[in-house]
């Protein structure tokens, strides 16, 4: 038989034990949801769950309408609503949370499923060559809480210098020393229990031994340097997830100033052309389209791909695409969809290991055969075991390769040591969630199938690259077009190699070498002719395994009127349209060193004191005088009393119906 036949016959067989083992797997996750819903009332919270709006009990008119209710519209609808005399709308295209987004271990089962805009990038030439057709997934959270609801629910708040970096292009009060006090009113942290049994597999102290090997400290990443090794800090609450919709919308879902309307898609931004002022929003709820109407502010919290989008179909955009699509140009901002960052990672280091006699009858390494099973099931039912693990990152850490300064603490390159990998799942979530050819798998992991393994990921911390978003046409339920560009700037993938070859010392330490740890020898397809682990074959994997971790930013920069290519001011309005924000990762001008989600957090609840100021109500109804509570959720100290010095001035918006039908339907 031709080695083409014999490959098509591996590939084959693949196909099939992936699709068997499919049945089981269903089973279980079935299972598992419904003795979650008979059995842990506390994840089911259903007096706190948040209400859905009906149509026929929305109001005409809000004070403020928030578009998208994830990491960061959930915080803002929260904080604006303190004040009773404000009416808040959010609006999320998605449904509320299910049982199993709460369990740590099933996070990867939630992407590519209807709580998912199930995006993928655009075809390349340097990235993603392993993937289906050449695209990368890109999962974002189509869900109540977004993307704080499918990711890895990791904690970072990123570096000092980013957000110093931020400040000195012209962004005043967006240094460190002003944003720190933003991330610390979100934070409960508990760091004893990151020591746990329940959420670390053995292979946590190994990588952490491993890193004191090579002479990197153990240490808070959070804390006052960033360089050096940690047990992963997380959003979780008693060891489940803890979105920002769990977090900040559940305490205050009575709230009678507060209505939540979910699946809620918003089409188009209502925007009078004769003011160049926002006043109101079309949205398409289970078929029905309605028009609401907004006294203060439209605002943009739908994410670097929904908030680009959304302002391109309302004419804010660059010029040139607009026309193309048939948009008339109402705003010509060039900066709109523009300088795309995501931290692109390697994927596919996976290390095989053997147990010593300690550890022999031990679960070290996720397993899949034997994770699935009743007896997990039955554990949680006791709030304990593996359903509370994180096996996709039980140690992060951040290093300097020899392009950076090594005296400055920025480093440009952060780990991800896991104690699973490819092959031991048998292809069920790893390899769907990726995307990677059913070619690619089989050949690399199919022979080394559920045998010990971890990976190491190595993730780009600071990209010279940038990429770009375009819209697909005028429909608004049309997804954008992403052009994600990794690797385009040659130096990227030299920093990614040399981030590589770290990995590999650390995961081949001594203090690994104790349980026999080898990189496993099957070759990427199309890298099989360059010399094994050399430089080259570095590059090659990255540019056929790349991976997003879920971090785009940037499509809507924040940045001084000197700046062309900035989209809002440094208090994150839209330039050339009044009452109109934008709040959410797009408005970052450089990706932060880290993991997105605490920095998006923090945008939001700094740009809700912002609101706040520019409206003239910032703490005039926190009366010292009068008895305090903290309310549960809020993070902040709430008055008891209603507010005594605010009024409702009626705010001088014109509600003309647009002048051009809105033919985009």
């Amino acid at each position: 038989m031709s080695v083409a036949g014999i490959s098509q016959q591996m590939n084959l067989w693949s196909m099939t034990r992936m699709a068997l083992t499919l049945g089981p797997g269903l089973g279980f996750l079935l299972y598992l949801h419904s003795t979650t819903v008979s059995q842990r009332p506390d994840i089911m919270d259903r007096e706190h769950r948040v209400k859905d709006v009906p149509l026929y009990l929305m109001r005409e008119t809000y004070d403020f309408i928030i578009v998208g209710g994830g990491s960061a519209g959930a915080v803002l609808a929260n904080r604006l609503s303190e004040n009773p005399y404000w009416d808040v709308l959010l609006l999320e295209a998605g449904p509320d949370e299910v049982t199993l987004t709460d369990i740590p271990l099933m996070f990867p089962t939630l992407q590519r499923t209807h709580f998912d805009w199930q995006y993928r990038t655009e075809p390349g030439e340097k990235y993603c060559l392993g993937m289906k057709d050449k695209r990368c997934n890109w999962p974002r959270g189509k869900i109540l809480g977004g993307s704080s609801v499918l990711n890895a629910m990791l904690y970072i708040r990123g570096n000092k210098r980013d957000y110093d970096r931020w400040e000195a292009l012209g962004n005043s009060g967006w240094g460190y020393d002003d944003v720190l006090p933003y991330f610390l009113k979100s934070e409960d942290i508990r760091i004893e229990e990151l020591m746990d049994d329940k959420y670390h597999s053995p292979l946590a102290k190994w990588f952490l031994e491993a890193a004191e090997e090579m002479g990197y400290q153990v240490r808070d990443v959070n804390g006052e340097y960033q360089t050096g090794f940690t047990l992963s800090h997380g959003t979780l609450s008693d060891g489940l997830r803890c979105s920002t919709a769990k977090g900040f919308l559940r305490p205050v879902s009575k709230r009678p100033n507060l209505h939540i309307s979910l699946h809620s898609t918003v089409e188009k931004i209502l925007i009078n052309e004769d003011t160049e002022q926002a006043y109101g929003v079309v949205f398409n709820k289970f078929g029905t389209r309605k028009t609401v109407y907004s006294d203060r502010e439209v605002v943009l919290s739908a994410g670097s791909l929904g908030s680009p989008q959304l302002l391109m179909l309302a004419g804010i955009g660059p010029r040139d695409h607009l026309e193309e699509v048939g948009i008339e140009v109402l705003v010509d901002s060039p900066g709109v969809g523009q300088n795309l960052q995501d931290h692109v990672a390697m994927g596919g280091a996976t290390y095989l290991f053997e147990l010593t006699e300690e550890y022999k009858g031990k679960m070290c390494s996720f397993q899949l055969p034997k994770v699935f099973s009743t007896e997990t099931i039955n554990n949680f039912v006791e709030k304990k075991g593996m359903l509370y693990w994180l096996p996709v990152c039980e140690v992060m850490g951040f290093v300097k390769t020899k392009y950076v300064n090594q005296t400055d603490d920025w480093p440009d390159i952060q780990f991800f040591f896991t104690s699973y990998a490819d092959n031991t799942d048998g292809g069920l979530f790893g390899r769907r969630a990726a995307g990677i050819t059913d070619e690619f798998y089989s050949a690399v992991y199919e022979d080394v199938l559920y045998k010990e393994a971890f990976n190491v990921i190595t993730l780009l911390l600071r990209p010279e690259s940038r990429g770009w978003i375009k819209l697909k046409d005028k429909n608004p339920n049309s997804k954008v077009l992403i052009y994600p560009n990794y690797f385009d700037r040659e130096q990227d993938l030299k920093v990614m190699v040399e981030g590589a070859k770290i990995g590999y010392r650390l995961a081949t330490s001594e203090v690994m070498q104790r349980y026999n740890t080898t990189f496993n020898r099957f070759r990427i397809p199309g890298c099989q002719h360059l010399d094994f682990l050399s430089d080259e074959y570095w590059a090659c994997q990255a540019q056929h395994y790349s991976m997003t971790i879920y971090h785009p930013v940037g499509t809507a920069k924040m940045g001084p009127d000197s700046d062309p290519m900035a989209v809002v001011d440094h208090r994150l309005k839209v330039k050339g349209v009044k009452n109109l924000r934008v709040v959410d990762c797009s408005v970052m001008p450089y990706i932060p060193s880290g993991n997105t989600n605490a920095p998006v957090i923090m945008v939001a609840e700094k740009a809700a004191d912002m609101i706040k100021e520019d409206w003239g109500v910032l703490h005039k109804y926190l009366e010292s005088s009068e008895e305090e509570e903290m309310e549960e959720g809020s993070g902040e100290v709430i008055g008891k009393k209603p507010p005594k010095v605010l009024e409702k001035p009626v705010t001088a918006m014109e509600k003309t119906p647009p002048k051009k039908d809105l033919d985009y339907w």
